[in-house]
């Protein structure tokens, strides 16, 4: 059965960032598949993939991760002061990421606009 778990930033912005990947990457052992409001910071995710790749066994073999951006920019002051606003107090996390195991994600392709997930069968 595929398992889809939406983790609202709010839910790991509170954790250390060993504690966040922690948390992550025990979600993606149990074969589901992340959708994270916001992403992680550049160094969280070259951590998380040394990470995933020291964990690499007969049972975990690694995992997928795309990050989607946000697209058109809105040109007026308004958004363009808010935006600003939430990247100064929460930092630059706009955007949304998924993770999930090598072994359920065949592929993950976006563009600009969307992120498409393609699963493998299990047999």
């Amino acid at each position: 059965m595929l398992t889809l778990q939406f983790v609202p930033f709010t839910e790991i912005s509170s954790l250390s960032s060993e504690a966040r990947l922690k948390k992550l990457m025990d979600l993606v052992k149990e074969d589901k598949i992340i959708l994270l409001e916001g992403r992680l910071h550049e160094k969280e995710e070259a951590d998380l993939i040394r990470k995933t790749m020291e964990a690499i066994d007969e049972k975990f073999t690694g995992i997928e991760l795309g990050v989607i951006y946000p697209g058109k920019e809105d040109k007026s002051l308004g958004k363009r002061l808010h935006k600003l606003l939430v990247k100064l107090l929460l930092g630059n996390r706009e955007g949304f990421t998924i993770i999930g195991p090598a072994n359920v994600i065949k592929e993950i392709k976006k563009d600009p606009d969307k992120i498409q997930l393609y699963t493998k069968e299990k047999r």
